[in-house]
């Protein structure tokens, strides 16, 4: 067994032990009108605490087995990147949990850092030789540190969106009851993601269109999904010799399936496809539980939080951005400055993460000027995490994978 396939492994018994941990962490909050429930939700606690450390340390294994293996940071592609935020994720709630003691958070923190794991288990594993431009120390620094950060981040959206569970009167209609169910929604539709992902690789489906990119230059794209839209001026095509580089049109009484759009070059019309499949699957999925529940995911979630302490959560929001604010700073903008001047000799190019990373900073330190001089609290800043934290999955999933620019490299 080569050591990348142990790698694997580890990932594999991280990603159970999560599971486990998170059923764990629900029999620690649930409503109980017993005497010995404090007791019991102690027990439970404890066992579910041991089981996320040692899932973590699976993970850490994983990250260094792997970085071992590869000879770099395991962070130079979107299943590398997108596993290590999950890992940094459980630890930043680890930190939390051991500072506050709120089972509650393992609730929602973990699903978070499963649902992560697993949509980056969709994406190709293999090891692969570095770009030039990932030839750096610096990738390593910049883009560790902005995950961290992001991290973090992510544990105020976790506080914030218990605290609007708890808080919000989901018995009547209201603009706050639509938003938050929107939130479950969002989280579904990763799992749709991993459901299409599934299913079509299952299927075996594959479809090759031959395309013209931005600069006019003829290029091959291989589909995993039905092609929904199709590549700038595209034709689906066979290969006779792939060494070689030769093919030809498919006859159209062969065609697999034909594209509905034709997009620009500037938007990855694969990726684009894959995400409006993960869309319809994620959607069927989702009224499939509100079918089966009979009532919306945030009304099935409530009981759940209602023990929860609303002002420790809104400081546990609030301290996570002062922590994390700063970290994504030196991260995703200092950092990355520095690595893009050595790898494309200018600090800033207005590529599309690059613009995303700044809103993102742009919106957290609104986020600190509103609660520090207008007193944003309580629901408010609630709200602003979690719209914080969606703009970072914003930027890991739509920008990534169908926006086209200098970090494309990192969605293969």
């Amino acid at each position: 067994m080569s050591l990348i396939d142990v790698s694997g492994y580890l990932l594999f018994t991280a990603f159970i032990a999560y599971l486990i941990a998170t059923i764990l962490f629900g029999g620690a909050i649930k409503p109980s009108k017993l005497e010995y429930a404090p007791a019991r939700a102690e027990k439970w606690g404890k066992l579910a605490i041991t089981v996320t450390i040692i899932g973590f340390i699976a993970n850490v294994a994983y990250f260094i087995t792997r970085w071992i293996y590869t000879g770099h940071a395991p962070v130079s592609n979107m299943f590398e990147f997108t596993t290590a935020f999950g890992m940094f994720i459980v630890a930043s709630f680890i930190v939390i949990y051991f500072m506050y003691r709120v089972a509650a958070l393992g609730m929602v923190a973990l699903p978070i850092a499963v649902l992560i794991i697993g949509y980056a288990a969709m994406f190709p594993k293999e090891v692969t030789p570095l770009v030039p431009s990932l030839q750096s120390h610096w990738l390593t620094i910049h883009v560790i540190c902005a995950a961290i950060g992001e991290s973090i981040l992510a544990i105020s959206a976790v506080a914030g969106l218990i605290y609007l569970l708890k808080n919000v009167d989901l018995t009547k209609r209201s603009q706050e009851r639509f938003w938050l169910e929107a939130v479950m929604y969002s989280c579904v539709l990763v799992i749709g993601f991993v459901a299409s992902s599934i299913t079509f690789g299952t299927m075996g489906y594959e479809s090759t269109y031959k395309y013209v990119d931005k600069e006019d230059n003829p290029q091959t794209i291989v589909y995993n999904t039905p092609a929904l839209f199709g590549m700038n001026e595209y034709e689906e095509i066979t290969f006779v010799d792939k060494e070689k580089k030769l093919y030809e049109p498919v006859l159209e009484e062969d065609k697999s399936f034909e594209p509905l759009v034709e997009t620009p070059a500037l938007i990855n019309a694969k990726k684009l496809s894959t995400l409006t499949w993960s869309i319809i699957f994620g959607t069927v999925i989702y009224l499939l539980i509100r079918l089966i529940g009979r009532r919306s995911i945030s009304a099935m979630l409530q009981p759940l939080v209602k023990r929860v302490n609303s002002q420790l959560m809104d400081e546990i929001g609030y301290r996570s951005v002062l922590i994390g604010f700063p970290v994504f700073t030196l991260g995703a903008l200092i950092f990355a400055m520095i690595w893009a001047q050595i790898a494309w000799s200018r600090f800033w190019g207005w590529d599309p993460k690059e613009v995303w990373a700044l809103i993102t900073w742009l919106f957290y330190a609104a986020f600190l000027h509103l609660r520090l001089s207008k007193g944003w609290e309580g629901k408010k800043s609630a709200w602003l995490a979690v719209i914080g934290f969606t703009i970072i999955m914003f930027n890991l999933v739509f920008v990534n994978l169908i926006i086209a620019g200098l970090h494309s490299y990192a969605a293969s």
